[in-house]
């Protein structure tokens, strides 16, 4: 069971902020001068190795279509030179040396684009906590405003009635 937060914890629970605030307008405040976003991009970027921006890059290049239309095109050339053009092929049928590279790629290029993958994952995790920081946020300071209308709605009422009762008193003072 999960115990509810008051505004001033929550709003510290967003803010990573530790410090103990009293008044709620003094937290509404602090929460709206305080950015809660943040550039997800960059923040991941910066802790990248050398290893994961080449894992990253070798992943991009993979991943696009000039690389199949190119590698298809290596392929069929490989084909026709060792098939017909080389009197004396260096890799004949059935391409054994062939296969063996298009192996050893498959073999390098699978876990490096799993890397990749997983910083994805890993960037898109931090997006998720960002925008839920961000949605969070919003929802308290609309929540906010929605109580202070209400209030200011309530006055009103008030207000409408104490003149509705004096202009009653004036009209029943009048016929006197």
């Amino acid at each position: 069971m999960s115990k509810k937060l008051t505004k001033s914890e929550l709003i510290n629970l967003i803010l990573d902020n530790e410090s103990q605030y009293d008044n709620d307008e003094e937290v509404m405040h602090m929460l709206l001068n305080n950015k809660v976003s943040q550039n997800v991009n960059k923040s991941h970027n910066k802790n990248l190795s050398f290893g994961d921006k080449v894992a990253d890059k070798m992943a991009e290049v993979a991943g696009s279509w000039a690389f199949i239309i190119s590698f298809c095109c290596i392929l069929i050339f490989w084909i026709i030179l060792n098939a017909c053009i080389l009197i004396k092929p260096f890799d004949v049928y059935p391409f054994i040396l062939l296969n063996l590279v298009l192996s050893c790629v498959a073999a390098i290029q699978a876990p490096i684009i799993m890397m990749s993958q997983n910083r994805q994952e890993d960037k898109d995790r931090l997006h998720s906590e960002n925008d839920y920081k961000v949605n969070l946020k919003s929802e308290i300071i609309i929540e906010d405003l929605h109580t202070k209308l209400d209030k200011v709605i309530n006055m009103q009422e008030q207000i409408e009635m104490q003149l509705d009762e004096l202009k009653r008193m004036n009209g029943s003072n009048d016929k006197a």
